[in-house]
């Protein structure tokens, strides 16, 4: 309860301060809109901005869900094999010398305008954090046990998925809640490059037709999205590190 009244309270002193800065800059609407002017064209355009925050939320959820499938595998794969740490790893590390975003508009021309293109670029911006944080915790594993393990007689399977696994839950929970505020980026960054559909393609066009307005109902929506999308797997995540104790 004391959590969300603060939230509530920011919230308030944050609109607040936005509408003084306007009152007080005599900012033109087309440039910096009111709270109220943005939240009248939330209202007006409620179905042209659901329908748009449908495809993103599709987008955003199925990049996260594949992404985070194909990073946890990754580091399982890294954990098992010496051979695919000797060649993957570096390949991994090497990849994030190339800016994501500069991907977009080569996944644009091999995938074209529909939702994969934007899929794909929400998985490669997620990827790497999951399958590293994850990769880090199983390797952290409490030497103590991992050698009363293997005193024991206790294969490396079991180590992995007994010992290890349990141990990294928490730097996996980590993983995702960076993969649940990256993944709408990859999707809008996406969305800006080449589309006909999602909420980035409607801030573009709001801005190209001067509704500044409809814009930032626009951006806060997918704001409140991620917020939300942050918040669930933040407790997913929080559930994981207490199973592992």
């Amino acid at each position: 309860m004391r959590k969300t009244l603060d939230i509530i309270l920011v919230f308030a002193v944050a609109v607040g301060a936005w509408q003084l800065l306007v009152w007080l800059s005599g900012v033109p609407h087309f440039i910096l809109p009111g709270p109220a002017r943005v939240w009248l064209a939330f209202l007006s355009d409620f179905e042209l901005i659901f329908e748009h925050a449908q495809i993103t939320i599709a987008e955003v959820l199925a990049g996260l869900l594949i992404g985070s499938v194909l990073g946890m595998g990754t580091a399982l794969h890294l954990m098992i094999s010496p051979g695919a740490r000797r060649f993957v790893l570096p390949v991994m590390v090497f990849s994030q010398a190339v800016p994501v975003f500069a991907l977009a508009p080569i996944l644009t021309l091999w995938l074209g305008y529909g939702i994969w293109s934007k899929i794909v670029m929400a998985i490669l911006i997620i990827y790497f954090p999951v399958a590293s944080n994850f990769f880090d915790g199983l390797r952290r594993t409490d030497p103590g046990l991992l050698d009363l393990a293997k005193t024991m007689g206790a294969s490396d399977k079991i180590i992995l998925f007994r010992l290890r696994l349990p141990a990294a839950l928490p730097s996996l929970g980590s993983g995702l809640r960076l993969a649940a505020v990256y993944a709408p980026i990859g999707a809008v960054i996406g969305e800006w490059v080449g589309s006909a559909h999602g909420l980035g393609y409607l801030m573009l066009l709001a801005s190209g037709r001067a509704k500044i307005d409809l814009m930032f109902a626009s951006l806060f929506v997918l704001a409140l999205f991620t917020v939300l999308l942050h918040a669930v797997v933040g407790r997913a995540a929080k559930r994981l590190a207490d199973w592992s104790g």
